[in-house]
């Protein structure tokens, strides 16, 4: 069997003879077949180039003709231009064609709408669909390479229709930014529309729906035999993190749709990281801006489970105050454990308050805090790295609950705006129990505090404030 494609500029005459010629000879021949290919004028030359490097071909006109080798497989064997195919079927089947000049532009006129429509059809059709832009920062890092899959399902984006992906790491690899977006396009999930990736700022957060900022300056290490050179390095550090971050706040502000969902994580610098951006983008609401304490939180279950002979997953409603990567107040009195090993063994369904069958106060005090401190430093002086699954679980879990996946009741230990809270400072944030309305974190309602820790957190707050000082300060 003989098949030939034909592929020539829309608005093309010898196309149009050559479109004509090869139409009679399918009608007339029943092993004749032939492939027509019209492209848009502004389109053709771009296009005639990608064809001919993958081919291996030298042609530079309309129409350019080749034969598939239907039966023997491989690749087409170029014919060449009109000439060449109007010899070609005179001398192979002794057809050939003149059109008058009238029928010919006709044909013309007729391969340019359809192909001009065709394109409107695409782009009316691409104009319906209505991606969640979600944008990573650090993209390159293992947190983000394990999350990217758990975001492109509905459990986590329930009324989207589609995903877009946009990977930005400053600075990243060419090669391996490329590397993972090809990654994710063979995943080939349903719910995928397009990635792109980034190396600058010059798209950045254009459109976002959703920013997850994990660019955590984890690779950034003291090599100093003194504690003013490493009070030096911990100031040029902040400094590093605040113009970054000042900038992501600036653009943000810019380019992001206005309910965009702005969430960070990581280990070092948390609160305050979250507060630049706050600040840097006064026309988006402070409660769509969250620190992820998940991770943290996790941890204290981890020991507390320890403690309590039980599974971290049977540790619940533990709640954790104050700075993230800093000072915090670890809160166990909504605290309840399944499956406690107790004197009375209980239904797995059934809880008990924590603090009612951990009678160790001491341990509590003395012990609690410097435990959870060595669950975290033990993973990342081992890896230096943070716990990049924790993290990611950490994440779904508040984004979940963010697009309203939990119930009304869920609440989440979260960095969020102190502005109208137990008098803290303004404009700094602070991890505390929080729920979701609308769209937007807040804080539980009907949470009382005691003096004491009233006391603790105002600690708290008094070093996230030195953390934002320390932006100003020259590192020499």
């Amino acid at each position: 069997m003989a098949k030939f494609v034909l592929a020539g500029k829309a608005d093309c005459p010898l196309y149009a003879e050559a479109e004509r010629l090869a139409d009679t000879l399918q009608r007339t021949l029943p092993r004749f077949r032939v492939h027509k290919i019209p492209v848009l004028p502004s389109e053709w030359e771009k296009w005639l180039e990608i064809t001919c490097n993958k081919n291996g071909w030298k042609h530079e006109e309309s129409p350019i003709i080749w034969r598939e080798l239907v039966e023997q497989g491989g690749k087409g064997m170029l014919l060449g231009g009109y000439n060449d195919f109007v010899d070609h079927c005179k001398v192979y089947y002794g057809v050939t064609s003149k059109i008058p000049e009238d029928e010919l532009e006709r044909i013309v006129a007729e391969n340019l709408e359809t192909q001009l429509s065709l394109l409107a059809e695409e782009q009316h059709r691409l104009s319906l669909i209505r991606p969640c832009n979600v944008w990573i920062t650090g993209a390159l890092c293992l947190t983000s390479q394990i999350l990217i899959p758990f975001l492109l399902s509905n459990e986590t984006f329930p009324d989207a229709q589609t995903v877009a992906i946009h990977l930005l790491h400053l600075s990243g690899d060419e090669e391996e930014m490329q590397m993972l977006k090809m990654d994710i396009e063979d995943l080939a999930l349903r719910l995928l529309y397009r990635v792109t990736v980034h190396t600058d700022l010059g798209q950045a957060f254009h459109e976002a729906h959703v920013i997850i900022l994990l660019d955590d300056f984890n690779d950034f290490s003291v090599d100093s035999d003194s504690e003013e050179q490493s009070d030096k390095a911990r100031k040029q550090k902040v400094k590093d993190v605040s113009e970054r971050y000042r900038e992501y706040g600036r653009l943000i502000d810019e380019r992001a749709n206005k309910e965009v969902k702005v969430m960070v994580a990581g280990v070092s610098f948390i609160n305050m990281r979250c507060s630049l951006l706050m600040e840097n983008a006064p026309s988006i609401n402070s409660h769509q801006f969250i620190a992820i304490a998940t991770q943290l939180v996790n941890e204290v279950r981890v020991v507390l489970a320890k403690k309590l002979c039980v599974m971290p997953s049977d540790i619940a409603d533990v709640i954790v105050w104050g700075n993230i990567s800093g000072n915090f107040i670890i809160d166990l009195r909504w605290a309840e454990v399944f499956n406690y090993p107790g004197a009375v063994r209980v239904p797995p369904n059934f809880s008990q308050p924590v603090l009612g069958v951990l009678f160790d106060r001491k341990w509590i005090e003395k012990e609690f805090k410097p435990l959870v401190h060595q669950q975290r430093e033990a993973l990342f002086s081992n890896t230096s790295r943070g716990a990049a699954i924790s993290a990611t679980n950490g994440i779904l879990e508040v984004l979940q609950t963010w697009h309203g996946v939990s119930g009304p009741d869920a609440f989440f230990s979260l960095g969020i705006a102190s502005s109208d809270f137990y008098d803290l400072p303004e404009g700094i944030i602070i991890s505390a129990p929080a729920t979701c309305t609308n769209g937007k974190w807040s804080l539980l309602e009907d949470v009382n505090i005691n003096e004491k820790m009233l006391e603790e957190l105002q600690l708290c707050a008094d070093e996230l404030l030195k953390e934002k000082e320390m932006q100003f300060e020259d590192p020499e």
